[in-house]
């Protein structure tokens, strides 16, 4: 039996952003894979203080992965949980444990700016779908990736 759903918002517009979400899903997941990677395998003698950051980072990113699947359950469409899937859905690389501490942070801020920008343009079409909810997720996920770049560009010595 298919319950039908009473949101405000039609099949659609549920539909709709359901895809999008199902993108910036497909990229949280990667940077999720490739931070914790990068976590087990960075070396140099700033060991400690980037092993710390980056966990910190694949944690908050593992939990918002669970939020944004949800999120596409509650429009009534299933959440992408393959590997395959998530790599037709995504175009950030694996990562590569034979680069230096740099060279990982450096790609890790290149991949947040990624989903910074496929976050935006998820937001703007829940935004125009008239999905609130969905606008709401999106913002703290914005929040939360444009602070990573930031503090992967700031340890690299960038702005």
């Amino acid at each position: 039996m298919t319950a039908t759903i009473h949101t405000g918002l039609t099949q659609t517009e549920r539909s709709t952003v359901a895809q999008e979400l199902s993108k910036v899903l497909a990229d949280s997941f990667a940077v999720y894979m490739k931070t914790h990677g990068y976590h087990w395998n960075v070396r140099g003698p700033e060991f400690f203080t980037l092993h710390n950051l980056l966990e910190q980072q694949y944690r908050d990113i593992w939990a918002a992965l669970d939020d944004i699947a949800e999120r596409i359950r509650a429009l009534g469409e299933f959440a992408p949980q393959a590997h395959s899937t998530f790599a037709n859905l995504t175009s950030i690389q694996d990562g590569n444990p034979d680069k230096d501490a740099p060279a990982m942070l450096k790609e890790l801020m290149q991949d947040h700016e990624t989903l910074i920008a496929t976050a935006r343009a998820a937001l703007t079409v829940a935004d125009d779908e008239g999905d609130d909810v969905s606008v709401d997720l999106l913002t703290q996920r914005l929040s939360a990736h444009e602070k990573f770049a930031w503090m992967l560009r700031s340890t690299l010595g960038g702005r």
